[in-house]
């Protein structure tokens, strides 16, 4: 992509919940010193897409809104970086303030990653602004811990062939915690290196309810599926504090068998595991009031939630364990899937050089456009040999591919082997040329590139190209074709659902 010097190379992705500071962050960025981002690209992560009433009106001339329907934020940078076209991707939360100079140091801090290929990201500089007149509380204290935290993506610059190379954001994480510290150790352990920049941005502390903590404790599940991921070190790895789960085990357990006891009517026991309950929530209470404020509001909060917080975390940690006993590596989406024409995309008619003879498969538009709409680019590699032959000619195949494109929506690719079937070229299917010549001109790596067709040619070039192949037998396929394939599915509408699982 050419970029002028007017502009970086870089899309900034804001993913929001509809939180009113957007337009303070969206208004600081348009008067921002520097060049222009390439694209500012909202996405709107509410569940209905009407949810944040007059949020494209506060888009920046040439900004996009995209729905990610309440995924949560792994899901919603996604489809943001999936979307954006630029070598490198802004991430900012919706609810911190760049620094007036925010997008000339971001100018520079590409400009100094331009130097060493192997940084993948660059980490912004967080201000928490704590009050002057008091001590902070404890929610205010939680908060401040985000600027000295490694990784947090509420200011993060990576390449986009690194987010590519790994899969993107873990959609596991669906709250806003821990899906950054996974991304960045999955993109260093891919051989990417994370520095600091030179830019900044403010964090406020923005209000909050009374329980917050005690919601705070569903994390627990993640760090589940953290240990899973990268091993029993993962804390270490990302200079996380080790918490306070062991206590609010062993809290829990006594609440737990005081109740047992009452019930089996043994007074002293209860009493015994009664006392040692109380005097964990004390000391955790103590621990927690004795840095803050200390007024009456603010006691009165740290005892009540000290009292929930062990049993919601040990809660969370054993749905945690549920939930992601069998939790492997992710995969995330492919870059790009490559279909077939005649007999995938389109019924198949031999040597079809009439548009109008062009008929859609069931479900091919709307296989494409889910796929689509989820920042997968799609494509059409397609074999026709009637050029080379003398039975058709190369105008009369671009008709019928651009009356394709009508059928199933625009490709971001489009690459025709014109050879006869005898020429012995590296272009025809089961040759991996036209794969590779589509991913190349897309800057992908075929690696995260998913070949669909009918027949095993097209499995095989996919396989030759090192890209996935998924095999959707018709009358055409050979028995043996499909003994072969490793994946296969009914339809179209069977491989989109796979794809976009992640099951490919």
């Amino acid at each position: 992509m050419t970029v002028s010097r007017s502009t970086l190379p870089s899309t900034v992705v804001i993913p929001t919940v509809g939180r009113p500071s957007l337009t303070a962050l969206l208004d600081i960025l348009a008067a921002a010193e520097g060049p222009r981002p390439a694209q500012v690209i909202v996405v709107d992560d509410s569940r209905e897409p009407t949810a944040i009433p007059g949020l494209v009106d506060v888009l920046p001339p040439g900004g996009l809104l995209l729905h990610s329907r309440g995924r949560g934020p792994a899901a919603a940078r996604n489809l943001g970086w999936r979307t954006a076209r630029t070598p490198w991707v802004s991430f900012l939360d919706d609810d911190v303030l760049p620094d007036r100079d925010w997008l000339a140091r971001l100018g520079d801090d590409l400009d100094a990653a331009a130097a060493t290929p192997d940084t993948a990201g660059i980490q912004g500089r967080l201000l928490v602004p704590l009050p002057k007149h008091r001590r902070p509380t404890d929610w205010e204290r939680s908060t401040a811990g985000l600027s000295t935290s490694t990784w947090i993506t509420a200011d993060m610059t990576y390449r986009r062939a690194a987010l590519s190379t790994v899969g993107g954001f873990d959609e596991r994480f669906t709250r806003a915690y821990r899906e950054d510290s996974d991304l960045a150790l999955r993109i260093v352990r891919a051989g990417g290196a994370i520095v600091t920049g030179r830019r900044g941005v403010t964090h406020p502390i923005r209000p909050t309810g009374p329980w917050t903590s005690v919601h705070q404790q569903a994390g627990n599940a993640d760090d589940v599926l953290m240990r899973h991921i990268h091993g029993p070190r993962w804390r270490q790895l990302v200079d996380a504090p080790a918490g306070r789960l062991p206590r609010h085990v062993a809290v829990t357990a006594a609440a737990a068998a005081a109740m047992v006891a009452a019930a089996l009517r043994r007074p002293g026991l209860a009493a015994g595991c009664a006392v040692a309950a109380g005097v964990g929530v004390a000391e955790f209470a103590r621990a927690r009031i004795a840095p803050g404020p200390r007024d009456p509001v603010e006691i009165v909060r740290m005892i009540s939630t000290s009292l929930l917080i062990p049993p919601a975390a040990v809660w969370h940690r054993l749905a945690g364990l549920r939930r992601h006993r069998r939790a492997g590596p992710w995969r995330g989406l492919p870059d790009l899937v490559l279909f077939d024409r005649d007999g995938t995309l389109v019924h198949d008619v031999p040597y079809n050089g009439d548009p109008e003879l062009a008929r859609a498969m069931p479900g091919a538009q709307g296989a494409l456009n889910r796929l689509r709409a989820n920042g997968v680019r799609v494509g059409m590699v397609t074999n026709q040999s009637g050029v080379g032959s003398g039975r058709l000619t190369q105008a009369q195949v671009e008709a019928v591919n651009r009356r394709v494109a009508e059928l199933v929506g625009p490709f971001d690719i489009v690459e025709t082997c014109l050879h006869a079937a005898d020429a012995g070229c590296t272009c025809r299917k089961p040759a991996p040329g036209m794969v590779h010549k589509a991913c190349s001109a897309l800057d992908l790596a075929p690696a995260r590139c998913i070949v669909v067709g009918d027949i095993g040619s097209d499995v095989a070039a996919a396989q030759a190209a090192g890209a996935i192949g998924v095999l959707i037998p018709t009358a055409a396929t050979r028995t043996a074709e499909i003994e072969q394939a490793l994946l296969i599915e009914p339809n179209l509408t069977s491989a989109a659902n796979r794809i976009l699982a992640g099951a490919w």
